[in-house]
């Protein structure tokens, strides 16, 4: 099975010794390393629907096209145009936008049969998201992570919420404040992927999977996933992973824990954000992390970033610690919307993308943010922007469900 190589994504289907499938869906925009658009979600969608009535479909392979990138982020260029014809809340492209994106990443995380990603290269925004709904996760020495949302004024979207917080000692909070890039190592650490290969190993991987022993993979567990398909996805990774040799640069995070949660459970918001502008306090608390050029560039690229941003990615981290992933998904799409109608968002893609100075004019200094009116401009991000009964996830579980906590 093959669509058009023009085709926003691609799918096809490798055969198995046992005489199964394994699918495979390939993000087919490499000039723009492979952003995720509407149609890419709707039609990784419908396939995975389909594969998942497939009895002869063992397990799903995602990965990108080209070797620079599996996915770096959301294409946003569109979503841009929409702003500038300032639509009434909610923007109507926004909505299907982030409602699409959004329902994928939850269909992924509830999916019955084992998702492989291929984290090859840059994986951003939106590839992150991906990244965080498979079942099971390869890296490659070339692997490039981050949430840079900081730089254009959104904030860490993509389930960036959900995924973040499961990261061990704060470092999710210091990775969506500063947007700082990450490596396969890391990865490994935050517990966003279990098995590193080579990049030219994608082949191999393919052929592990065929030759691996799928006639007993049918049993299902109490949640209904075909629980023994997924352990034979992961004993097949195990013992490749094992017997290939892959050399990965060490992984930061897990060389600056320490350091990272200090700053990042040091106070407040405005205490926080004192620290990171402050080169003497940080060398003072740990003169080899000050010293370091990763840190260096990601203090550089928060102390840069948008003040909305960082008040919201604090504010989020904190408030989705007890909710599920669809309240927060719910929850996201109402602050994603919310930001496709304020203008940092709008201000510092064009900066970033389309004017390319680099220099954005935010609307407000994090001092602001924090005054009163400041406080009261964030919560409302987190308002439902849509009528009784209309919002673009209301089919999965009223406001009533949510909780309070949720909505307001």
């Amino acid at each position: 099975m093959q669509h058009s190589d023009n085709a926003p994504v691609l799918f096809a289907t490798h055969s198995t010794n046992s005489g199964h499938v394994i699918g495979e869906m390939t993000l087919n925009a490499p000039k723009s390393l492979n952003a995720l658009s509407v149609d890419m979600c709707q039609l990784m969608s419908e396939q995975l629907t389909q594969w998942q009535n497939d009895d002869k479909v063992m397990a799903v392979l995602l990965r990108g096209s080209g070797d620079k990138a599996f996915c770096a982020g959301g294409d946003i260029r569109k979503l841009y145009d929409s702003m500038l014809d300032n639509p009434p809340l909610p923007n109507p492209y926004a909505t299907d936008f982030f409602g699409s994106e959004y329902a994928l990443y939850r269909q992924m995380h509830f999916y019955n049969k084992p998702i492989i990603l291929w984290g090859n290269g840059i994986i951003m925004g939106g590839g992150m998201g991906l990244m965080a709904a498979c079942s099971h996760r390869v890296v490659t020495e070339t692997t490039k992570f981050a949430m840079p949302e900081i730089s254009i004024g959104l904030f860490p979207d993509a389930s960036g919420s959900w995924f973040l917080q499961r990261m061990p000692a704060h470092t999710g909070l210091f990775l969506g404040l500063t947007g700082a890039l990450c490596n396969a190592s890391d990865a490994q650490f935050a517990s966003l992927a279990e098995y590193a290969l080579p990049s030219d190993g994608y082949q191999n991987l393919i052929d592990a999977l065929a030759q691996a022993d799928w006639q007993n993979s049918s049993s299902k567990d109490a949640d209904g996933l075909t629980s023994d398909a997924r352990h034979i996805t992961s004993q097949c990774l195990a013992t490749l992973s094992q017997n290939t040799a892959v050399e990965l640069k060490p992984s930061k995070l897990a060389q600056h824990w320490q350091t990272i949660k200090a700053l990042m459970v040091s106070g407040g918001l405005q205490h926080i954000d004192a620290l990171l502008h402050d080169d003497d306090a940080i060398a003072k608390l740990d003169s080899q992390f000050a010293e370091d050029k990763w840190t260096q560039r990601a203090l550089a690229t928060y102390r840069a970033g948008c003040p909305v941003t960082a008040a919201l990615t604090y504010e989020l981290y904190h408030k989705v610690k007890d909710l599920s992933l669809e309240q927060i998904l719910y929850l996201e799409a109402n602050v994603a919307v919310h930001c496709a109608d304020n203008p940092d968002f709008r201000e510092g893609v064009r900066a970033l993308l389309i004017d390319k100075d680099k220099n954005p004019s935010w609307s407000r200094s994090l001092q602001d943010c924090l005054s009163d009116e400041g406080r009261a401009y964030i919560a409302n991000h987190f308002n439902n922007p849509y009528p009784d009964g209309e919002h673009i996830f209301a089919d999965w579980l009223g406001e009533q469900a949510l909780g309070a906590q949720a909505v307001r």
